[in-house]
């Protein structure tokens, strides 16, 4: 069963609500930048991503992480890695955007679940097509490749309430990997498929749950950096469809309270 789930709020971002919101107001918001904390009866102490760290925010950097840190500002909490949780076994991945893997290098001992795939297509691509996507190399372990474990080597399942095909991330039924395509390639939620009600952290399947909710997905520029739009568009309908038969959904990026 598992123990102590928790989001905790890594940092926080200031944006124009408009920005994340089509229709919304020109009013800035704080976006959270969280992950997922929970102990597996096995696995032990996991995470899912790793939210901001100091890695990003201070310290030797590349000049293009130094610019990305100075256009986005994000103030880290007490929550940030990896003070906030030192001892960890198995880190699970949504994608490899800044704000979800710059701790990553901290955790040398920790086995790396993620899309193979889709993490392999994105480190294949040419350099500017990673700064434009907020990934940056120097923050992944020298390791990487060789402590991933790909989700597609593990059993596929059914997720309840329609959300389709899954990966048993540790072969339990307690955490299942969801396939969220549009947001980045390979982008993944996870399952927490025995909580009552089952509960999906879906990463950055859009930055506020009442986009989702009200079909409001932002336009350009946020829009630029999907993956794909159309299959966003198709994750959120799958989300509505998942929180209407009486799932819960948690956004890495929503300003409510996790």
């Amino acid at each position: 069963m598992i123990e102590d789930l928790s989001f905790p709020d890594s940092a926080g971002v200031y944006v124009p609500e408009r920005l994340v919101l089509r229709g919304g107001s020109w009013r800035w918001i704080r976006l959270a930048v969280r992950y997922a904390r929970f102990r597996h009866p096995v696995a032990g102490p996991c995470l899912i991503d790793t939210g901001y760290s100091a890695r990003v925010t201070k310290g030797p950097r590349s000049l293009p992480l130094s610019l990305y840190a100075a256009i986005l500002r994000p103030a880290l909490t007490e929550s940030a890695l990896p003070q906030a949780s030192p001892d960890i076994r198995a880190i699970l991945l949504t994608h490899l955007h800044a704000d979800h893997v710059s701790a990553l290098r901290d955790y040398p001992d920790a086995s790396i679940y993620a899309d193979a795939a889709g993490t392999a297509h994105v480190l294949k691509t040419g350099a500017f097509s990673r700064l434009r996507h907020g990934v940056f190399g120097e923050l992944l372990p020298e390791d990487f490749e060789t402590r991933l474990v790909p989700l597609s080597s593990v059993l596929t399942v059914a997720a309840p309430f329609g959300l389709g095909p899954a990966q048993d991330v540790f072969g339990d039924g307690e955490v299942l990997a969801i396939p969220l395509p549009g947001h980045m390639r390979g982008h993944t939620g996870y399952l927490f498929a025995r909580q009552d009600p089952p509960l999906l952290y879906a990463g950055d399947a859009d930055w506020l749950w009442t986009s989702i909710r009200e079909a409001r997905a932002p336009g350009p520029p946020a829009r630029w950096i999907l993956d794909d739009p159309s299959a966003a568009e198709q994750t959120s309908g799958r989300l509505r469809a998942f929180a209407a038969a009486g799932g819960r959904i948690v956004l890495c990026h929503d300003p409510e309270p996790a």
